[in-house]
């Protein structure tokens, strides 16, 4: 097996920065602190998973048909030439209907050098049509992240680099 990332997780003053937009400033800085000291780097559950779980850091609860975007903590370095590809878990996936919102998370190399540290935020969604809410704690593992080796077009020049995240490749 090739090693060709490292988990990391992101500054607390990026974190708190991060919380605070995603969240409103409600939540006061030293339970944003608490929350950040309890985040878990991404790990496979067994030696024959292809998935690095990632973990909530805080509990979420979802009827059918609500989203809700997740500030994980979490970057990754990770060599050229690989993409990190986020996922459900598939058991949550099988009995919620849990969903990525935009169906796969893609994780670039060059985001790690992005202005807010390649802070890597997953938003999920309960896509069941019934009434059954979805109910995760925090520490749950809820996602999974798959490395995936990709390759260039012959003629693919590009030499534009990253600074954001969403929507920052002006795309």
């Amino acid at each position: 097996m090739k090693r060709i990332a490292k988990f990391y997780k992101i500054s607390q003053e990026q974190f708190i920065q991060d919380w605070k937009n995603t969240f409103g400033e409600e939540t006061e800085n030293q339970e944003i602190c608490r929350i950040y000291e309890e985040i878990k780097l991404p790990c496979r559950a067994t030696a024959g998973s292809a998935g690095y779980d990632f973990f909530l850091p805080l509990p979420i609860s979802l009827s059918a048909g609500e989203s809700a975007i997740v500030p994980t903590g979490i970057r990754v370095r990770m060599c050229e030439g690989w993409v990190l590809q986020i996922y459900p878990r598939s058991g949550l996936g099988f009995k919620y209907h849990l969903q990525m919102y935009n169906t796969v998370g893609i994780i670039d190399s060059d985001y790690y050098f992005s202005d807010n540290e390649g802070h890597i935020f997953i938003k999920i969604l309960n896509g069941g049509k019934k009434e059954k809410p979805l109910e995760l704690s925090a520490g749950m593992a809820f996602a999974q992240g798959v490395f995936t080796e990709y390759g260039l077009t012959e003629d693919d020049d590009i030499s534009n680099s990253r600074n954001g995240g969403f929507g920052s490749t002006g795309v």
